[in-house]
């Protein structure tokens, strides 16, 4: 004999299904534009950490002009190297090109989610 069974509750199959191709539709979208995002963070990072080379190029500048009255770009660019900002993302390099600029290197460190990335290099100018 078969039962009856009152209050049956629960989803069908088709209902399931229908749920998982949605799902799958909005991962299917979603996905590469996290991925976009992920690419566009990274950029930003970048472009922030040679902000941030640029900006201690100027304050070893500063300190220089504070100093000794006048500021060369080999002097600047030695505390520059002795007060490089602290990362564990991002390597910094500066360097002397003549006697009123200096380049400004940023770069990812090995093992970081940087490593990949392309070294930036920007032209920081004595005021």
């Amino acid at each position: 004999m078969k039962r009856k069974l009152k209050n049956q509750k629960g989803f069908t199959l088709i209902e399931i299904i229908a749920v998982l191709i949605i799902l799958g539709i909005l991962a299917a979208i979603a996905v590469p534009k996290y991925m976009d995002m992920m690419d566009d963070a990274k950029k930003q990072a970048l472009e922030g950490a040679v902000a941030e080379g640029m900006s201690t190029m100027s304050l070893a500048y500063a300190k220089e002009m504070m100093a000794n009255g006048s500021a060369t770009m080999t002097a600047i660019v030695a505390m520059a190297n002795a007060n490089k900002p602290a990362s564990d993302e991002f390597s910094y390099t500066f360097a002397r090109t003549n006697t009123s600029a200096a380049t400004v290197t940023v770069g990812g460190k090995a093992g970081s989610d940087f490593a990949a990335a392309t070294a930036v290099t920007k032209s920081w100018q004595k005021p």
